[in-house]
């Protein structure tokens, strides 16, 4: 019997062998390590890492490729989030948080650099909006011109552990530094962002709510449109909705990737067009699930999915497809009992046009550079 080529694709999807990694620990003291970014801080064309720890007061970056560490801006209390854009001077990051919206004054600072970018930035306040947590790039209108959204943890009113209130979905123009509101649809804990296009070359804002899972879009009229995509985990609330959520590509067709509920053990994968996804979880057992991302770690134009997360054993899984659909995924443990993994970073940090993956840990303190070597 002849096969065709579509016929032999799963197979040799199967028989592919698993993509090895190669571990290098850059720091063991990020007391509260919370975000990881990948940028390229001093403008060399090599991709540095900066890690932001919530218990620290210094922000700090290592420089490639001798991961070379500086300290990028000080006396930030609480850090949680900061936004790194390309094409922009600035850095934006978000501070003095705190998860109970009554403690949490949500302190918004731009960072500007000097002559010389080894050396601390100066830091100003631009805002103070409850509970800011997730800072991210966008290209809203399709052009050249990004904005920075600012996505809060919850309302100002909200209270644990329902954490009943409307949540406010805001953004910033470079150089003006006002708050936009966009909307304040979602309830309950907003706790993930991913900016992608989706129609056309316009960025797209997906949330990741106790409501499940949303896009938010800048029509060309100027208004602000929102999307349910799906109710994310079928749970009671507050075990209700989605905690994280990234967009991947097997080929041509699109699929979502998400954390459920929120800080949940799931990995969930959403199949579909249009607006219209079929969910599956694909792994239940992570403790703390925290980040998730995709990215095409082979080269095969096929995504993989890397989820982290931050209790005992603690670790980061990659999941690549075992078919051409995503119907099934095979699990290979990256990491684990090494990195309390609260976030990580895609880049290709070493010039060898792969994608590696970076982790920073909270229990752990340490920021580590998962090198990708390829498949074994």
């Amino acid at each position: 019997m002849r096969l065709t080529l579509a016929a032999l694709i799963p197979a040799l999807l199967t028989a592919a062998g698993p993509i090895s990694f190669r571990s290098h620990t850059l720091a063991t003291d990020l007391r509260g390590g919370y975000q990881v970014v990948a940028f390229d801080v001093n403008r060399d064309g090599r991709m540095d890492l900066i890690a932001l720890a919530s218990g620290m007061t210094e922000l700090v970056w290592f420089e490639a490729p001798s991961w070379t560490r500086h300290v990028l801006a000080r006396d930030l209390r609480r850090m949680i989030n900061l936004a790194a854009c390309t094409g922009m001077d600035e850095i934006v990051v978000a501070h003095e948080f705190a998860n109970a919206p009554k403690n949490s004054i949500g302190i918004v600072s731009v960072l500007m650099p000097g002559s010389d970018r080894t050396q601390p930035w100066t830091v100003r306040e631009i805002d103070r909006l409850t509970t800011s947590h997730r800072l991210r790039c966008a290209h809203a209108d399709g052009g050249s011109k990004v904005v920075v959204v600012n996505a809060p943890l919850a309302g100002a009113k909200a209270d644990a552990p329902d954490y009943r209130d409307h949540v406010p979905l805001t953004y910033y123009r470079p150089g003006e530094w006002k708050r936009v509101t966009i909307n304040e649809a979602n309830e309950g804990v907003v706790h993930g962002i991913y900016i992608t296009p989706w129609t056309d070359k316009r960025e797209e804002i997906l949330t990741a709510s106790f409501l499940g899972l949303h896009r938010h879009r800048l029509e060309k009229n100027g208004a602000w449109t929102r999307v349910e995509l799906s109710k994310g985990s079928p749970g009671e609330w507050p075990a209700s909705g989605s905690s994280d959520v990234s967009v991947g590509r097997l080929g041509k067709a699109r699929f979502l990737a998400a954390i459920e509920p929120w800080h949940g053990n799931e990995v969930a994968v959403y199949r579909g067009a249009k607006d219209t996804w079929t969910r599956a979880v694909i792994d239940s057992s992570l403790n703390d699930g925290h980040t998730i991302y995709t990215g095409d770690f082979d080269g095969d134009g096929r995504d993989e999915i890397v989820a982290g997360y931050r209790r005992t054993p603690f670790g980061v899984n990659l999941y690549q497809a075992e078919d051409a659909e995503g119907v099934a995924w095979k699990k290979t443990v990256v990491d684990q009992g090494g990195v309390a993994a609260a976030a990580c970073a895609l880049a290709d940090l070493n010039g060898d046009k792969r994608l590696d993956i970076a982790c920073i840990g909270s229990a752990t303190t340490n920021l580590v550079w998962y090198e990708n070597l390829g498949k074994q």
